[in-house]
């Protein structure tokens, strides 16, 4: 497999932290996978997530995306970028249609180019018969589903998934999943997924990632790491690795 991320002694200490957030961490996200990154909270995800988009400087060490790094071609990299972040991103008191217009111009899609991919999208996802109902109105599973939207108009290489069905029912979580791998199978895209949802990660993901107190503490193919740790799931090689601690204060 080709690596399309290559992180290499990724290091990110921030001012006045007694710890880095990230210390020294090193894999590859090859091309076309569904790469997990899981851990607890505050074990350095979303420090790597800021790092990986470009919001972040590293303090040491590198991420290059499809051979390029942020600190010589930030454009590009931020151009093959897809994020569907935990927040939802969206304006509540603008329509579906109106949000997705708004950000797809950001991208720079033409116009009829940019009212195809909403509209097509709407009605993979279910929604295109309440397009043009604001925001402020949407259940839970209905935001979410346009958050993932919204990460896809401009058809990224990589697409960044920051806990994409947190809080959603189990009918929206499914359309999340089941979008995304046909986005993974039938267009190679390039996944990296975190979320607290264990059985899911197993299911979605061919490659995982553990990280705690911001060092990688295991990562391997799925099927692998669970054989290896002789475990019957993720969950129990994620307890195994990373005890028993309670981590949400």
């Amino acid at each position: 497999m080709e690596a399309f991320v290559e992180v290499k002694h990724l290091l990110k200490k921030h001012k006045n932290a007694t710890r880095p957030a990230v210390n020294d961490i090193s894999f590859l996200i090859d091309k076309g996978s569904v790469f997990g990154l899981l851990g607890p909270n505050g074990a350095g995800k979303t420090t790597f997530i800021s790092m990986l988009c470009g919001l972040f400087c590293p303090t040491d060490g590198s991420i290059i995306i499809n051979g390029k790094t942020h600190h010589t071609h930030n454009k590009e990299c931020k151009q093959i970028i897809g994020v569907v972040p935990q927040e939802i991103a969206l304006y509540p008191k603008l329509t579906v249609w109106e949000n997705l217009m708004f950000i797809g111009r950001m991208y720079g899609i033409k116009s009829a180019d940019l009212k195809k991919r909403i509209a097509d999208n709407l009605e993979i996802l279910g929604l295109n018969e309440a397009a043009h109902q604001k925001i402020i109105s949407y259940s839970g599973g209905m935001k979410r589903r346009v958050n993932l939207i919204a990460g896809l108009l401009h058809n990224p290489q990589l697409l960044i998934l920051d806990e994409p069905t947190v809080g959603v029912d189990v009918q929206s979580k499914q359309a999340i999943i089941d979008r995304l791998k046909k986005l993974n199978l039938d267009f190679g895209m390039t996944i990296l997924y975190t979320s607290h949802h264990l059985d899911e990660a197993e299911d979605f993901c061919s490659h995982i990632a553990i990280i705690d107190e911001g060092k990688l503490i295991t990562q391997g193919k799925t099927e692998q790491l669970i054989s290896d740790n002789h475990c019957k799931s993720i969950e129990e090689v994620y307890l195994k690795i990373t005890g028993n601690k309670f981590r949400d204060k």
